[in-house]
């Protein structure tokens, strides 16, 4: 009996053992501290033909089994099927609780795996600053050489034309003429 279908059937025939009505069921789940469910979908759960329905585990079946069949307790008076279904939940539960905290252990270690990629991101992100910010400073210097090569380069044309005008406007020159 590990389906959801026995265990509305199963339901269905407890409540009618205990003689439980819609608002029983309510009060039941609200005293257990569950997850509540509504009036409408408890009416549905036990409706005719409901166990060919689909229903959600965690928000609907699990409360209200844990309301009509007292999952804690499993009793010596209860029938086989009952007692098996008791066991049944009881090791559901402690699986879905299993499972959740492995979900917030990965969730954890996600969370760190995180923290470290950026961690590492940053890093790159210094190194490749750095190396930008000396390129830079490696342009300037290059930029400043230039201007200082070109400084020269128009000193010593003036130098040449100077030269060149003295050479040829000497007066010690002699005229070819």
């Amino acid at each position: 009996m590990t389906n959801t279908r026995d265990l509305i059937i199963q339901l269905k025939e407890v409540r009618e053992e205990k003689g439980l009505s819609i608002t029983d069921i309510e009060n039941l789940i609200a005293k257990n501290g569950d997850y509540p469910v509504s009036r409408t979908s408890i009416s549905r759960v036990f409706a005719e033909g409901s166990e060919d329905k689909t229903f959600m585990y965690e928000e609907t079946i699990k409360p209200i089994a844990n309301a009509v069949l007292d999952v804690s307790d499993v009793e010596e008076g209860d029938a086989p099927e009952t007692k098996g279904l008791k066991y049944f939940l009881q090791y559901k539960k402690a699986y879905i609780s299993e499972l959740e905290q492995k979900v917030e252990k990965l969730e954890a270690e996600c969370v760190n795996e995180k923290v470290k990629y950026h961690e590492r991101l940053e890093t790159e992100r210094e190194k490749f600053q750095k190396s930008i910010d000396f390129l830079k400073e490696q342009l300037a210097y290059k930029d400043k050489r230039m201007d200082e090569f070109m400084a020269s380069v128009k000193d010593k044309d003036k130098q040449l034309a100077g030269l060149m005008d003295h050479i040829l406007n000497c007066p010690y020159r002699k005229d070819d003429k």
